[in-house]
């Protein structure tokens, strides 16, 4: 998609955050951008900032969790546009405590925006894209928690998910004129560990209350942190751009955790050598 002008683009979480530096990033070059958010209010102020700046914008809210949510934003799209090129599954929602927290609930909803919201976008909007015959791409958020995950939190596991779907969907799609690529952003200047703030009514009471103390309060106060000093999302959303232009399979925003994800390579490949030196014929 090297020319971006005139192509119609799905952004969920585009309220705030990475899903507004993407919806900035390519309404800028020209696309037409249909925001999708469950926070009304800030939906609303992205919408009137962007169309100060003459982008051709709207926007409908939805729960992406609800998959009957996400039709209903797909018909909107095509009512409003006629066709869509371009998805980017964004939304997510940082929840989900480590081994010994575990809820429910925490997984229903952690997995259900995430990477429930990510599978049914495809799905739905997968369809909506080929039927035009003109291309397109899909771009879905995970995380570097994607590639190298640091605890046994639903965030990470619904994150491995997303990469594994793109990867997947990166050669099966290929042939049918869609690129797909995954975002896998490290530290951003984001609301996510504030995600309580749109808890879907059905889960209220159902998720433990966080400790204000202990070791999972001590790690949640350092992601807050990293984050506040994190990467501006608008640059994020000039690299999607440049992603989806280039087709990108990779998206990283930064290079801190390389050396990280070297390592774990490194463990894999000493996986194959055990078998190696056990089975020197083979």
């Amino acid at each position: 998609m090297k020319e971006l002008a005139g192509k119609i683009a799905f952004v969920t979480g585009a309220a705030s955050g990475i899903g507004l530096g993407i919806a900035t990033a390519l309404a800028q070059a020209g696309a037409k951008v249909m925001l999708c958010d469950i926070e009304e209010q800030a939906l609303s102020a992205a919408i009137e900032r962007l169309k100060s700046t003459n982008a051709d914008v709207d926007g409908v809210k939805a729960d992406v969790s609800l998959k009957s949510e996400l039709v209903a934003a797909a018909e909107a799209t095509i009512a409003r546009y006629g066709k869509v090129h371009i998805l980017v599954n964004n939304a997510g929602v940082g929840g989900g405590g480590p081994y010994g927290a575990w809820t429910d609930a925490s997984w229903d909803w952690t997995l259900g925006v995430n990477l429930m919201a990510t599978i049914w976008g495809i799905e739905i909007f997968g369809p909506l894209i080929e039927q035009h015959g003109e291309g397109g791409h899909i771009v879905s958020t995970a995380s570097i928690a994607g590639l190298i995950s640091g605890g046994s939190t639903a965030y990470n596991v619904s994150k491995y998910g997303v990469v594994a779907l793109s990867e997947g969907l990166r050669l099966e799609l290929a042939p049918r004129g869609i690129g797909v690529s995954v975002l896998c952003p490290g530290f951003i200047r984001t609301q996510i560990v504030d995600s309580r703030r749109n808890l879907p009514q059905r889960f209220e009471g159902e998720l433990r209350v966080l400790p204000t103390s202990g070791p999972i309060a001590e790690r949640i106060n350092l992601v807050r942190e990293r984050i506040s000093q994190g990467i501006d999302p608008m640059y994020v959303g000039e690299l999607v751009r440049e992603g989806v232009e280039n087709d990108w399979p990779y998206i990283f925003t930064d290079l801190e955790f390389e050396p990280i994800i070297d390592a774990r390579f490194a463990a894999i490949k000493q996986g194959f050598d055990h078998i190696r030196r056990r089975n020197p014929k083979r």
